[in-house]
């Protein structure tokens, strides 16, 4: 990890929740989802809570005192884990580690998006690999070169923040924000984040209100919170040091596709590396570009 890494963002207040097993599905209070989706269909603006945001995710596990629930089956908005949505023509793999996209002199309205990643039994994941991409002020996607573009890992508390910029209009599309989700040696959730009272969300056809940010003024700019909620337990995340196995780990060259663990040894480039974290590989996260998954030996 480097100096970047995100501290643990602000939570807003969480509205009242019952705990697990507490009354019927009529009775146990309106899902973040259920209410979005409502709002969308009948065509009105989308209601919020009264704090002034969405049901965020970590609401699942406080109760309005502020103490801690016992977990619910799924700890995810309310009905459903985050959604996917599909990558889109311009994902570049091989972006660069790191938690801030915005450069001196860089055009547009400076934008925060934090917040957490949980699995389904309300457990945050550590280590979590965040991979985003977005179009800049004009609308556009750098494609020579990774201008707001970058990756970055979640903390021990499964916290995650990214320095941004609100993305331009992208013909036919309302604004939004495209993201990679992969817990350690989990498969890749593929998801797109969006803004709250844009016109276009209307008729967007990829748009989803499941997917809508909290998002705030803030100064001169804004500031956007997301939990996601992944279809694993949390119970797994990498080791500070890593764990040697008790035997010499598999090895062989480094392939993509491949679901490595904590501790096992490849050659890539004529070079041995140590995995530090468990991960399913793809192109862009050979060893040498990814030094939080990979040690070099020699």
């Amino acid at each position: 990890m480097t100096s970047d890494t995100p501290t643990t963002p602000d939570e807003p207040k969480p509205g009242p929740r019952p705990g697990p097993g507490q009354g019927s599905g009529a009775d146990r209070g309106i899902s973040r989802k259920t209410l979005l989706r409502a709002a969308v269909a009948a065509g009105t603006a989308v209601p919020l809570l009264a704090t002034g945001g969405v049901a965020l995710a970590r609401d699942a596990a406080r109760s309005s005192d502020g103490r801690t629930l016992t977990p619910t089956p799924y700890c995810d908005d309310g009905d459903d884990l985050t959604p996917d949505q599909m990558e889109g023509p311009y994902f570049k793999p091989n972006s660069p580690l790191r938690t801030n996209l915005v450069t001196p002199g860089t055009p547009g309205t400076p934008l925060t998006v934090s917040g957490y990643v949980f699995g389904r039994n309300c457990v945050p994941l550590s280590g979590v690999l965040l991979d985003f991409w977005q179009a800049d002020d004009n609308g556009d996607y750098d494609m020579a070169g990774y201008t707001f573009r970058g990756h970055q890992f979640t903390d021990a508390t499964g916290a995650f923040a990214l320095k941004t910029i609100v993305p331009g209009l992208y013909p036919g599309r309302t604004r939004h924000i495209h993201v990679k989700v992969q817990a350690p040696g989990e498969p890749i959730l593929t998801t797109q984040l969006y803004f709250p009272g844009e016109p276009r969300n209307s008729t967007d056809m990829i748009f989803d209100p499941a997917l809508l940010m909290n998002v705030r003024g803030a100064g001169g700019g804004k500031e956007g919170t997301f939990d996601f909620v992944l279809n694993v337990d949390g119970d797994t995340g990498p080791t500070d040091p890593p764990t040697d196995p008790p035997t010499d780990p598999p090895g062989g060259t480094w392939t993509s596709g491949h679901a490595y663990t904590s501790g096992d040894r490849v050659t890539y480039g004529g070079r041995s590396y140590r995995c530090l974290q468990a991960h399913t590989s793809m192109a862009g996260w050979e060893p040498p570009n990814v030094p939080a998954l990979w040690q070099p030996e020699s």
